[in-house]
C-alpha cells in the first residue's frame, strides 16, 4: 500500500514539475541517467528489482520505474 501511495505522489510531483515519467529509455540512456553500469541494470532486471519492457527486442525502461528502483 505504501508503494502505491509513493508512486501516486511521484506521479503528481512529476506532473507539477513538468517531468514526463512515461518516457521510455534504453539501457544506455538509463546508464547515463543513473551513473550505474549496464551490467548492474541487467542484473536488477533479472532479479525482478527493476521493471523493463522486452517487447521490442531490446530493454526499455520507464523513468518512473527507474526512479522507484533507485529510491528503494
Amino acid at each position: 500500500m505504501d508503494n502505491k501511495i509513493i508512486s501516486t505522489l511521484n506521479e503528481i510531483k512529476s506532473l507539477i514539475t513538468g517531468k514526463s515519467s512515461n518516457r521510455w529509455l534504453d539501457i544506455k540512456e538509463v546508464s547515463n541517467h543513473t551513473s550505474v553500469s549496464d551490467s548492474t541494470i541487467r542484473r536488477a532486471v533479472q532479479r525482478g528489482e527493476l521493471k523493463a519492457s522486452h517487447s521490442t527486442g531490446k530493454l526499455l525502461f520507464k523513468i518512473s520505474n527507474i526512479e522507484r528502483w533507485l529510491n528503494g
